[in-house]
């Protein structure tokens, strides 16, 4: 059994989000159908696209013409879930819109994902794009860089946040659905998978990067070693950084007071003086979290990946093998699988598709939230594990966060912790005691969900692993966040969210071959392992409304890490290169990429010929479309770059936009 065997999915969206959302679904059993224009998926030419339409049917439908949307109407009637992506606007002219799906299908699930907003405004209409997204919501300017200036995210870590959040939504109302009989309507814009990533944060807490896109912290931060590699130290409490002071050989400086030397100094000083494996194999002998840093092509054969299940690899009949990562989360009882690249549906798939849904039950829709009477007892720490049940408390779970007199070591990091504990209500209790450990237990028998992110190995030395929990209760439903997955070599290693940056070619990329690698100052891979395991546990709870049985759930940070570089990872034999980034990168190309005018920056992504001829008249430069042949292949530091560049730069930003 799988936990969303039997339901019926009908992805009428393009590109990242909704086929990802979809994509997850479908990796649980869900049977997926795949609705695409004439022309194919905008995103059909990029290698993530066979990632993210895998386990999935497809099929043809022109919604401009009539027959096809009468069509399209017939599917919808027999799907569980339908998922849009299309603006705001473009729905209700089709009889599409929530109105009208939710007085003729009221059974249905109804999951939209527009690019940037609900409502619509001057933005609304553009096509998804991540850089505008970032620019501006002016997470742009939270990256680490040397100058005052935007950076371009080289992997659409905003899009990757916004298709899982969707998909852990979905999840959510069909668990509601279960009980009520009825679906609902779901939305998660672009700006929610912002919130999901980038947090309720001052952009002034990202001020502190600028000048330091290799780290703000000496105890945090990328150093280059002897034989001219990287790695990153993540000793991001003090404990963990004496672990490393020990482990380099600077013990004595324990001695003298704080700002006596310059400790930074000292540290990159002996790095400098050896090989980079050499570092790594002290620090780790000392559990002091390192990381050394990693190209993405490497990412999928490493050990970490195999351990955790996350290569899969599956045959296309004209690229050959194709390399994808695999399931990112693990349900031991109903878990999920990577069956297959999408293929086109039968005649007797669509019919079977399209067989009507039964009646819901007479009365309102629901009006409490979807996990109203679930109750999650969290026992996570700093980002990834705490995160997980407040994005469970947004959903309605009642959320009791249990911690040691202590307390959470992430709490003197103010907006950050009040950002992830949000909607919890807590308790101080020693579960290293026996009588600590007997009152959570008795705490289990009355909960739906425990929630960790203890390093391998501590939940059975504390004597509440999976099996001890499922003693006292055989519903509950066990999720445990581990930095690199319990089969890894690196399994007790402590680990943070830079340190699988590192290892996955996510700062190398940033950085651009040949330059230093970048720090994310995003929390990338927590914020996702959190999101993720969110969704992990709406598969399991789904599950159980079939089965009365709870089970165990285990993902990781690694996981996450290749999840959200799907799309640049990706590959096979002659498969194009994702674009690679540069110091303080500002774009892809000439016309994908960031400018600055007069008095701010904007976001330029032109797409062809006629939108860069519209651009040289705007810019007064009626020569360019003659002068550039092939304007779309023009690299983001050439010619028709530089030429832009000086265009822009008396310019005013907003008139500009605006013409």
């Amino acid at each position: 059994m799988t936990a969303f065997a039997g339901l019926r999915v009908l992805d009428v969206s393009q590109g990242l989000v909704g086929p990802m959302a979809a994509m997850l679904l479908g990796d649980f059993g869900a049977q997926v159908l795949k609705v695409e224009p004439p022309g194919g998926d905008r995103m059909k030419d990029r290698p993530g696209y066979l990632t993210w339409n895998r386990n999935k049917r497809r099929t043809v439908l022109d919604l401009d013409e009539p027959g096809d949307l009468a069509r399209l109407k017939t599917l919808i009637a027999g799907a569980d879930v339908v998922v849009f992506d299309q603006p705001p606007g473009v729905l209700e002219p089709l009889g599409l819109g929530e109105a009208a799906l939710s007085a003729e299908h009221p059974r249905l699930v109804r999951l939209w994902v527009p690019p940037f907003g609900t409502n619509e405004h001057p933005w609304s209409a553009l096509p998804a794009h991540h850089a505008m997204l970032t620019g501006l919501t002016g997470a742009a300017f939270r990256q680490g860089s040397y100058a005052d200036q935007p950076v371009w995210h080289v992997a659409p870590i905003v899009h990757y946040g916004q298709a899982v959040m969707a998909a852990s939504a979905t999840g959510a109302a069909l668990l509601e659905r279960a009980h009520s009989g009825r679906g609902q309507g779901v939305t998660v814009s672009g700006l929610h998978g912002l919130a999901t990533l980038a947090g309720p944060v001052s952009l002034m807490d990202g001020a502190g990067m600028k000048g330091h896109p290799l780290g703000g912290s000496v105890s945090y931060r990328l150093y280059q070693c002897g034989d001219g590699e990287w790695l990153f130290l993540g000793a991001l409490f003090p404990h963990f950084f004496q672990r490393a002071i020990d482990a380099l050989g600077l013990a004595r400086m324990r001695q003298f007071p704080p700002g006596a030397f310059d400790i930074g100094g000292l540290v990159s000083h002996v790095l400098r003086q050896g090989p980079r494996e050499a570092a790594m194999e002290r620090l780790r002998a000392h559990a002091a979290p390192a990381a050394p840093v990693g190209r993405r092509s490497d990412w999928l054969k490493h050990e970490v990946m195999a351990s955790n299940g996350m290569r899969a690899e599956l045959d296309h009949p004209e690229l050959g093998p194709v390399e994808m990562p695999g399931v990112a989360v693990r349900l031991s009882a109903t878990p999920g699988e990577v069956r297959g690249l999408m293929r086109e549906a039968t005649t007797d798939e669509l019919a079977a598709f399209a067989s009507p849904q039964p009646a819901p039950p007479a009365g309102p829709a629901p009006d409490l939230p979807p996990l109203a009477g679930v109750r999650v007892l969290d026992l996570g720490t700093v980002i990834a594990g705490a995160y997980a049940s407040a994005i469970l408390a947004n959903f309605g779970a009642e959320v009791i966060k249990v911690e040691p007199a202590e307390g959470d070591p992430f709490r003197p990091y103010g907006t950050g912790f009040m950002n992830y504990n949000r909607g919890k209500q807590g308790l101080g209790l020693d579960l290293k005691t026996e009588a600590g450990r007997a009152l959570f237990l008795d705490l289990v028998r009355g909960a739906d969900v425990v929630i960790d992110n203890f390093r391998h190995g501590v939940r059975e030395r504390l004597g509440i692993d999976y099996a001890a929990l499922k003693a006292v209760n055989p519903r509950i439903v066990s999720l445990s966040i581990t930095a690199y997955g319990s089969g890894s070599a690196l399994a007790d290693q402590p680990g943070f969210d830079p340190l699988l940056q590192a290892l996955s070619g996510l700062m190398q990329a940033q950085g651009g071959e040949g330059n230093e690698p970048v720090f994310h100052a995003i929390p990338v891979n927590d914020v996702a392992t959190a999101a993720m395991a969110s969704f992990g546990v709406m598969a399991a709870l789904n599950a159980r409304e079939r089965s009365g049985e709870g089970q165990n759930v285990e993902t990781s940070l690694a996981a996450q890490s290749a999840l959200f570089q799907s799309g640049e990872i990706t590959a096979w034999a002659g498969s194009p290169a994702p674009p690679d980034g540069s110091e303080d990168c500002v774009g892809f190309a000439a016309l994908d990429r960031y400018y600055p005018c007069a008095d701010g920056w904007l976001t330029l992504a032109c797409t062809d010929r006629a939108q860069f001829a519209a651009l040289a008249q705007v810019l007064g430069q009626p020569d360019w479309p003659a002068r550039f042949a092939d304007p779309r292949a023009e690299p983001r530091d050439g010619d028709l770059a530089a030429a832009i560049r000086l265009a822009l730069a008396g310019r005013r930003r907003d008139a500009t936009v605006a013409a």
